[in-house]
């Protein structure tokens, strides 16, 4: 294979991969996807002896380096509000994040759900995390929804929910909808398939 279209294919890839970050709602999935267009285009660059274009995106390369040490050493600290699917800013943003919230769990439908558990985590004055659940037998509840907001997902948010969950006396979280796109983030907090095909999550 020529080597000359090679180096243009590594091009293309580092370009391709530059502007896809800038489609991520997440602050993190957009930092290590432009880290690496940057990476990447760095060394087109530098194979067609275009210096300033590689300064430039090794420049680049650092400052995603640095933001995203800066936000994995970041201790957020969290806030735990129990409230109701009535109470109007809850209300405010589960509408507002309707859509959203639909792309990531296609079976959620507040119509048809009847919540007896609402959470709203906070980080700051910000929100983080709407959840929704409803108590089944032994200390179990069933997660109807627990949706992040694009700016915190990276488990943090969920770990110290559950670890709230579990100081209020509960004994395991069940997940039972279909919604593949929020299975990576069920195995990064620990679920296992449980004997009915359910999501389960032990909190004690």
């Amino acid at each position: 294979m020529d080597i000359k279209f090679i180096i243009e294919m590594i091009g293309y890839i580092g370009s391709a991969l530059v502007l896809v970050s800038m489609l991520m709602t997440s602050v993190v999935r957009l930092r290590i996807i432009n880290l690496t267009g940057s990476i990447i285009f760095a060394g087109y660059a530098i194979a067609i002896r275009s210096y300033p274009t590689a300064i430039m995106n090794i420049c680049l390369a650092g400052i995603n380096i640095f933001h995203l040490v800066r936000i994995f050493r970041e201790e957020r600290i969290y806030t735990l509000i129990k409230t109701d699917v009535k109470d109007g800013y809850f209300a405010y943003l589960l509408n507002k994040s309707d859509e959203d919230i639909r792309h990531w769990f296609p079976e959620y439908s507040l119509k048809d759900i009847h919540p007896d558990i609402a959470y709203l985590v906070c980080c700051e004055s910000n929100p983080a995390c709407l959840f929704l659940g409803k108590e089944l037998n032994d200390g179990a509840v069933e997660a109807l929804l627990d949706y992040a907001t694009p700016a915190y997902r990276d488990t943090s948010v969920g770990r110290y929910l559950y670890e709230s969950m579990a100081k209020e006396g509960y004994g395991s979280i069940i997940f039972k909808q279909k919604a593949e796109g929020h299975i990576p983030y069920l195995n990064k907090m620990g679920y296992r398939l449980n004997a009915d095909g359910a999501y389960e999550l032990d909190l004690k």
